[in-house]
């Protein structure tokens, strides 16, 4: 056991100690001994220029989203040092979400979203979204949403929880790969490679692609999938004709063909993870790239225990709402 897991199990153990210290502090409430703590990690050699009139009137100035989260930053990073660990041993913390941790010295990250329950994250391996981050987070949830077209911005912290590094996954896709695993395994590696690189790139909004993880979602060794392709079938005409009204444009034929086509193909688990693998190669070309030997060893161990959403645009777009709702 590290040194920093001790101190991480600590900062669990007193997380709703720690908010409640931080909310006073966003209402300039017993702030004079946080001050050292803000001075030395303020990136101006001197106070942050919000806290004179959070000090002073108890509320900050309009700042958006992003100056928002590093507000919460400091002010619980001074929290933790002077309230939480101060008899720990540890003293001078920084900030640093350069390294890809915001603080170092515990190996944690922090969250803040508000009720609309999204953030924005770097993207490093689609892999992410199965397996998780490589560090414990802690995740405050603020009424920023609320109050953000205020004057006065009177930010206060609703709900808090510790979400340990596996569990910043994609709670459904981590379900049904959990629940596949041990039967993709049974099929072989190779094929079982080609479905977990699916399930950590796929783009549900795409409509051949929700279908696929439906197959999967059902997938056996002896399934029958006649029934479930008569369902596509059917979706394939509704949305079609949804789309005529809306004056979007149709789902290809080619789109629906690649469903017809399976039930020719036995036994139907090969067809599914080669359909699977076609969408792969048509939609991401080079750039969906199967997972490495470490990704691989961690996919076959991980407890894959995903609790948030998780969607790939330019970066990661991470939804708390499961955990929160």
């Amino acid at each position: 056991m590290t040194d920093k897991h001790i101190l991480r199990e600590k900062v669990k153990e007193r997380l709703d100690e720690s908010v409640k210290y931080l909310n006073k502090a966003l209402l300039g409430e017993e702030s004079d001994m946080l001050e050292p703590v803000l001075e030395r990690i303020s990136s101006g050699r001197g106070l942050p220029h919000w806290y004179p009139k959070l000090k002073q009137d108890q509320i900050l100035p309009n700042l958006d989203g992003k100056s928002v989260g590093s507000v919460i930053e400091m002010l619980y990073l001074a929290v933790l040092e002077t309230r939480i660990l101060n008899d720990s041993g540890i003293s001078a913390m920084k900030i640093n979400p350069a390294k890809g941790v915001d603080f170092p010295d515990l190996d944690l990250g922090i969250k803040s979203p508000s009720t609309n329950y999204a953030t924005s994250e770097p993207f490093f391996s689609a892999y992410e979204r199965l397996l998780g981050s490589q560090h414990d987070c802690i995740i405050l949830l603020t009424n920023y949403q609320k109050v953000k077209k205020d004057s006065s911005l009177k930010l206060r912290i609703i709900k808090s929880m510790y979400l340990h590094n596996t569990q910043l996954a994609d709670k459904q896709l981590c379900r049904i790969a959990k629940e596949k695993r041990d039967l993709l395994l049974e099929i072989g590696e190779s094929e079982a490679k080609k479905v977990f690189r699916f399930l950590a790139y796929v783009n549900q909004q795409d409509w051949r692609a929700k279908h696929l993880l439906g197959l999967i979602k059902t997938m056996s060794l002896r399934q029958n999938i006649s029934e479930h392709i008569q369902k596509i079938k059917l979706d394939y005409e509704k949305t079609n004709k949804k789309r005529i009204s809306e004056g979007k444009e149709l789902i290809a034929e080619y789109e629906l063909s690649c469903f017809m086509a399976l039930e020719d193909i036995m036994p139907n688990y090969i067809g599914i993870i080669n359909a699977v693998d076609n969408w792969m190669i048509e939609t991401f070309e080079d750039s969906g790239r199967y997972p490495n030997d470490n990704e691989w060893q961690r996919l076959k161990n991980s407890p894959l225990n995903g609790e948030i959403g998780m969607s790939l645009a330019l970066q990661w777009r991470y939804n708390f709402r499961a955990i929160f709702a």
